[in-house]
């Protein structure tokens, strides 16, 4: 499937002024260049958009958004107002689709894109862990696939040391059963964001984790014998 004919496109200017707010990280500073952050935002929001149009073709999307720019510096030490990125997401519509695709842009090497489940509550844990308990085959297939491999190299994720409360730690799937993170991420050099492929090496991304979304979606919208709870 072909996608992205437009080809919106981030220029080195949106990544000048991310590099010159990291040198001048305060409000006068930011006010004094509100045009150039607004011209920068919008070609991220451009690109937001553009994808979003195609992900609803290949799949469906509740919601896109632009983070804010602002950080939450209530409980941090570092009070800087900015953050040095600009990021977004797109989540999947309707209880029976489960993930959000995500993106940040940031020079020096530091963009990505994936997306994945960074913080699953208590029972969708449970639930996950319990079917890797059952059986692994399906994230196995998933993850080893050459797709998803080139893209992403591997699953990432934290986990707990040992085994989870009521599990064996002697279980043969335990690195799974260990997770309590699930996300993967292709990081992007500087060169290969200003490229105009960049909006169809997104796309190809977010549809390289699409498979593993849906698998998500599965085991997340059944019960443990694998009845819908929708």
């Amino acid at each position: 499937m072909a996608y992205l004919r437009k080809h919106s496109m981030i220029t080195k200017e949106t990544f000048s002024f991310i590099k010159n707010l990291a040198a001048n990280n305060n409000r006068d500073w930011f006010a004094e260049n509100r045009k150039s952050y607004d011209e920068a935002r919008g070609e991220v929001l451009n690109l937001l958009t553009e994808i979003q149009g195609e992900l609803n073709i290949a799949d469906k999307i509740e919601e896109a958004k632009i983070y804010r720019i602002n950080r939450d510096v209530r409980f941090s030490k570092d009070k800087s107002p900015y953050k040095m990125c600009f990021s977004g997401y797109y989540k999947r519509a309707g209880a029976a689709r489960r993930g959000s695709y995500y993106f940040s842009i940031q020079p020096g090497g530091q963009t990505i894109v994936g997306g994945g489940f960074y913080g699953p509550n208590k029972d969708d844990l449970l639930r996950i862990r319990k079917e890797f308990e059952m059986d692994t085959s399906e994230i196995e297939k998933i993850t080893s696939n050459q797709n998803f491999i080139t893209h992403f190299g591997s699953l990432q994720g934290g986990g707990v040391k040992s085994a989870p409360r009521d599990f064996n730690k002697e279980h043969p799937n335990i690195k799974w059963i260990r997770m309590k993170q699930f996300y993967a991420f292709r990081s992007f050099t500087d060169k290969e964001v200003l490229d105009p492929s960049f909006c169809k090496e997104m796309m190809s991304t977010f549809m390289a984790i699409r498979p593993f979304f849906d698998y998500m979606s599965d085991v997340l919208t059944t019960n443990i014998n694998g009845e819908s709870l929708l």
